[in-house]
């Protein structure tokens, strides 16, 4: 085992790590090498085992430092150092603003598998976390989940944060303590705003078919809201090749209750959803003036990113594939970001434009 300490690599801060000589020690006495010239012994590994355990209890750190590493991502999907370009955004009024892009490769996600569920967390989520990726603006939390047909999510509590699932494939149900009940499906987003607090469950009760859906969640402007609900049904031929509206803080919504309005919600943050054609392009209006953050997120198709071909879009010089993601900094509104489908299939993604 290991002790962590901060370093910097390629301009990047990272958690490097040191071998702790009496924990090596410790760990020997588990898996002792044969070929020390005197190793350690216990008469049975339980005796070393409970020795360990008494550790762990009293040594918050080693604790800490354990669970880290267990909820690192497997070889296979082991983090890369985030890629950065810088390219300009154009104004309204003809002027340009530098954009820093950093890209957010698929594998660099933390990453879980628990059988029944199989996720990625693009934030520190659960037994994931990277101080580098806490949030970004009131954007707490992106999971791409796989739940396995008649498993799901049991009965657990939120409070103070907006929470909605973008369902992908299959079909999940909600219920929830505000007394809702019902099967979302493809194109359909639900979302909730917790408030002062709200209990739910989430499950896939199909039984023949997994679900894959996206749940986001965000930091709310204004805190001890009344819990509140409400779900959209946006098709793909209203994402057909354009960026549509599907998530809009309070302040720039129209106050209309129509089907195909945004969902509302109490942020400084709106969410676009596209199916972009190969070749095809779109171009983002920020919704605001002044400063703004801006997310891309590239929705998988499979449960890894294929090796050659699949969704791609292009933003700037960056190109993603399916499961990247992409900080866009130094935007500033009024202006324009432009993305392009540049992969041999249409390529569904997420656009996320939030303030500072």
């Amino acid at each position: 085992m290991e002790q962590a300490f901060t370093g910097t690599r390629h301009g990047v801060t990272e958690t490097s790590r040191q071998p702790s000589r009496w924990l090596d020690m410790m760990l020997s006495l588990l898996y002792p090498n044969p070929h020390q010239s005197s190793p350690i012994k216990f008469k049975t590994a339980a005796t070393a085992i409970a020795i360990l355990a008494v550790i762990l209890a009293f040594y918050a750190p080693l604790r800490t430092a354990i669970t880290r590493q267990i909820s690192r991502p497997s070889s296979h999907l082991a983090a890369t150092t985030p890629f950065k370009r810088t390219m300009t955004t154009t104004n309204t009024n003809g002027t340009t603003s530098p954009l820093k892009i950093t890209k957010r490769p698929w594998n660099a996600r933390g990453h879980a598998d628990h059988g029944w569920l199989y996720t990625f967390h693009t934030f520190s989520f659960a037994s994931y976390y990277d101080p580098q990726y806490e949030n970004f603006g009131p954007l707490r939390v992106i999971n791409e989940d796989r739940v396995e047909r008649s498993t799901g999510f049991g009965t657990h509590s939120h409070a103070e944060f907006l929470i909605w699932s973008y369902i992908v494939q299959g079909e999940l149900e909600h219920k929830d303590s505000m007394g809702n009940l019902e099967k979302l499906r493809r194109g359909e987003v639900q979302f909730t705003s917790a408030g002062t607090g709200i209990r739910h469950s989430e499950y896939c009760r199909n039984r023949e078919e997994d679900v894959h859906f996206l749940q986001i969640w965000a930091k709310p402007s204004v805190r001890g809201l009344k819990p509140s609900y409400k779900t959209r049904k946006y098709t793909d031929e209203m994402k057909q090749d354009r960026l549509l509206r599907v998530m809009e803080s309070v302040g720039r919504h129209s106050g209309k209750d129509e089907e195909t309005e945004p969902i509302p919600m109490h942020a400084d943050l709106s969410m676009s959803a596209s199916i972009l054609s190969p070749g095809k392009k779109v171009e983002h209006e920020l919704v605001a003036e002044g400063k703004r953050n801006v997310y891309l997120h590239v929705v998988m198709s499979e449960r890894t990113q294929p090796k050659t071909g699949g969704a791609r879009i292009k933003i700037g010089q960056e190109e993603l594939g399916e499961g990247d993601g992409a900080f866009v900094r130094g935007a500033v509104g009024p202006g324009k970001i432009e993305v392009e489908s540049v992969g041999d299939k249409p390529a569904e993604f997420l656009l996320f434009d939030m303030g500072q």
